[in-house]
């Protein structure tokens, strides 16, 4: 992996972004598989299913896909606006995974409930070492009506120790975002090309 330093305008070789590496532009309050939920190996953990429940959840959040939503009506101190978010009961799945022993990660467990529908993660529950809640996830849904998916309106990711969170995914003042029907190509894939995107 590679990552461009807007200060000095130069890319390197990132550390391992993996695991519980450091989130890229995160001020350390997520982890690099905090990506999208979850993202990566699931090999540091032993998995099981708990078993399906009811439970409420961030659900058909349309609100935060509208345009006319701007991020300062939706980002605010202590947590995303509640006016935008949307919950309802649901069907979900919970999953369990603990550190297996010999291996390391800063969250010992972790806990998903999966939405029964899209297989996606509506809501995480990280512990630390000492079995604390440390943080919680939160993955908005809302269903792409045109390209047929479901997707993230936003995801947070609440540090409830630091009593700070993180948002990621928003795109309602984005010009171009997200694109469906791009094409890309090997070469847009090079630290050169990553060297030549980069702004300050």
């Amino acid at each position: 992996a590679w990552v461009y330093n807007a200060g000095q305008r130069r890319v390197r070789r990132a550390p391992q972004v993996a695991y519980d590496g450091p989130g890229t532009a995160s001020d350390g309050m997520r982890t690099s598989d905090n990506f999208a939920m979850y993202n990566g190996a699931p090999d540091r953990y032993d998995w099981k299913m708990i078993g399906k429940k009811e439970v409420f959840v961030p659900y058909n959040s349309y609100k935060m896909t509208q345009r006319d939503v701007s991020y300062d009506d939706v980002l605010k101190a202590g947590h995303i606006n509640p006016e935008h978010t949307r919950f309802e009961l649901h069907r979900v799945w919970e999953v369990q995974g603990n550190v297996k022993a010999g291996q390391r990660h800063i969250y010992a467990q972790r806990n998903f409930f999966m939405d029964e529908d899209s297989w996606m993660i509506n809501l995480a529950d990280h512990y630390d070492g000492r079995g604390t809640l440390w943080r919680v996830g939160e993955g908005h849904i809302a269903f792409n009506y045109n390209e047929k998916i479901p997707g993230y309106s936003i995801e947070t990711l609440y540090d409830l120790l630091a009593g700070r969170y993180i948002a990621l995914g928003m795109y309602t003042e984005e010009v171009s975002a997200p694109q469906f029907d791009f094409e890309p190509s090997y070469n847009q894939f090079t630290p050169a090309a990553l060297r030549s995107s980069g702004i300050r």
